[in-house]
């Protein structure tokens, strides 16, 4: 079994039933292996914590890289292109809720995805042509993110493009 598919499964356990749920012999047997099988690749369910933040964390990274071209503002739009990626995909729209709650826990688990969050929200506003607006798109993105986290059914995929259009509307 793949990493990926057990962090998956790991996922799915917590969004399905909470962080209590969570516990290695749960996401074994979500991911259909042994518990031996899932501690190969996780021996604690700490371990396992860590590696879902890092991989929110990589993935969005990853996608705001794959969007941000350098020019003046381009940050902020590829900030909300990411986040309208990862919200269009039911499974990886919950991702970071379930790290999230996962973390909460312990303090040190959380630490990656708090210094994340003060990069992607704290960078220097020096090559947005309005930083006001970059910053209050940059929340938006994020409270909506938030928002669909805990209630995906509440927007379809044409409301999504339609609140993703509004927002890069507002940058100049």
């Amino acid at each position: 079994m793949k990493r990926e598919a057990l962090l998956d499964a790991a996922e799915s356990v917590l969004f399905e039933h909470g962080t209590q749920a969570l516990t290695l012999a749960a996401v074994a047997d979500r991911a259909g292996v042994s518990k031996g099988g899932l501690l190969y690749h996780f021996p604690t369910k700490e371990a396992l914590v860590k590696a879902m933040v890092a991989r929110v964390i990589e993935e969005f990274d990853g996608l705001i890289a794959s969007y941000d071209d350098g020019a003046p503002g381009s940050y902020t739009r590829a900030y909300v292109e990411a986040t309208f990626e990862i919200l269009g995909g039911e499974a990886r729209a919950y991702r970071r809720w379930s790290a999230i709650t996962a973390a909460a826990a312990d303090p040190e688990q959380a630490e990656p995805l708090n210094e994340a969050m003060r990069r992607w929200h704290g960078r220097d506003p020096g090559d947005d042509p309005d930083p006001g607006a970059a910053q209050v798109v940059r929340l938006a993105a994020e409270g909506l993110w938030e928002v669909v986290s805990h209630a995906p059914e509440l927007y379809d995929g044409e409301q999504l493009a339609a609140l993703k259009r509004r927002l890069l509307a507002l940058l100049p």
